[in-house]
């Protein structure tokens, strides 16, 4: 295989995970609104004898998303280094050919699945 086909490769697993993590974030806001209305009924101060356990609960959720939006920007770093590395290769190959390399001119062939 190619060293343009591995990377026309890994530019379309890239895509495919983009794709699935953007379905992922569509249900979780769907759930994230569910959870909220669900939160905003019924924890109330009448729910809870104490207050530190209302704030303890809520703690709880918190916590949750951040771990939730930590998880996405450790995804976020691992496609970005994806795409750093196939840019670069391309910047490599352009680098002898002036303008003309950045035009369209290059050597990067994708393939006939992305023609």
């Amino acid at each position: 295989m190619s060293r343009e086909t591995s990377y026309a490769r890994m530019l379309d697993a890239s895509a495919r995970v983009q794709w699935n993590v953007a379905m992922i974030l569509e249900a979780k806001a769907v759930e994230a609104e569910k959870v909220r209305v669900w939160l905003c009924n019924h924890v109330t101060a009448d729910a809870f004898v104490d207050e530190q356990d209302r704030f303890k609960s809520s703690l709880n959720v918190h916590e949750q998303l951040v771990e939730v939006i930590y998880g996405l920007a450790k995804l976020n770093q691992g496609m970005t280094s994806v795409l750093k590395a196939a840019l670069r290769h391309v910047d490599d190959m352009n680098m002898g050919n002036g303008m003309e390399g950045m035009m369209g001119g290059g050597t990067f062939d994708l393939g006939e699945k992305f023609k």
